[in-house]
C-alpha cells in the first residue's frame, strides 16, 4: 500500500516532466479571439493568442474593427516559405505609425503560425503580419506569434506567388476581401466574392 501511495504522488511529476520543454500551455480560444479572413477563394480561420501576446492582440482586434485590413493585399510571398499583408501601401513599408514592442513567448514559428512584421529593431511591430508555410524555428522569440491558422490553410498555399528576386513582392497580388471578429457576428459568406479594388 505504501509503495502504490508513492507511485501516485510521483505520478503527476512524471507527467510534468513528460511535457516537451518550452511547452506552451494549451488555451481555448473565445469568440473575441477567433479572426476571420474572408479571401475571394474562402476563408482562413485565425485563433489569437492573447494569453501570450496582449499588446499584439488588441492591436489586431482594434484594427479588424476599425476595417484596416479590408482591401489589403498579400504584397509578399515567399512560396513555400510565407505569406505577408498588412500595408496599407502595399509595398512593405505602410503601417499606423505606432509601434509595438516584442512579446516574445515559447510558442514556435511551425506551419500556420501567424506572427507580426517587424524592421531591424526588435520592437518595431505595427500592423503587418506574416502567416509561416513551414517551420522556422530561427525566428523563434525573435518575432511576436500571437496566432494560428485554424481552418484555411491550403487557401494560404495557394496565393499568388512574389518574385523571389524582389524578396517576393507580388504582381496583382490577392488580397483580403474583409477581416473581423467572431465576437462581432457573422460576416460575408465564405463562398467567393469579387476582390475589391485598393484605391
Amino acid at each position: 500500500m505504501a509503495m502504490l501511495r508513492r507511485l501516485l504522488l510521483l505520478l503527476p511529476l512524471a507527467l510534468v516532466l513528460a511535457l516537451p520543454a518550452g511547452a506552451a500551455p494549451a488555451y481555448k480560444a473565445k469568440p473575441e479571439d477567433i479572426l476571420y479572413l474572408q479571401l475571394a477563394s474562402g476563408r482562413i480561420t485565425i485563433s489569437m493568442r492573447p494569453d501570450v501576446a496582449p499588446l499584439h492582440v488588441a492591436r489586431i482586434r482594434q484594427l479588424v474593427r476599425r476595417g484596416f485590413y479590408d482591401g489589403l493585399a498579400f504584397h509578399r510571398v515567399l512560396k513555400g516559405f510565407m505569406v505577408q499583408t498588412g500595408d496599407p501601401r502595399g509595398n512593405g513599408a505602410g503601417g499606423t505609425g505606432r509601434y509595438l514592442m516584442l512579446e516574445p513567448s515559447d510558442l514556435p514559428h511551425e506551419r500556420g503560425t501567424v506572427s507580426m512584421a517587424r524592421g531591424m529593431h526588435k520592437d518595431s511591430a505595427d500592423s503587418q503580419f506574416f502567416i509561416l508555410m513551414r517551420a522556422e524555428p530561427q525566428l523563434d522569440r525573435k518575432y511576436t506569434v500571437w496566432g494560428k491558422v485554424t481552418q484555411g490553410m491550403e487557401l494560404v498555399d495557394k496565393l499568388k506567388t512574389g518574385d523571389m528576386k524582389k524578396d517576393g513582392r507580388v504582381t496583382d497580388p490577392d488580397r483580403i476581401i474583409r477581416a473581423w471578429i467572431a465576437a462581432d457576428g457573422e460576416g460575408p459568406p465564405a463562398a467567393a466574392n469579387p476582390q475589391p479594388q485598393r484605391k
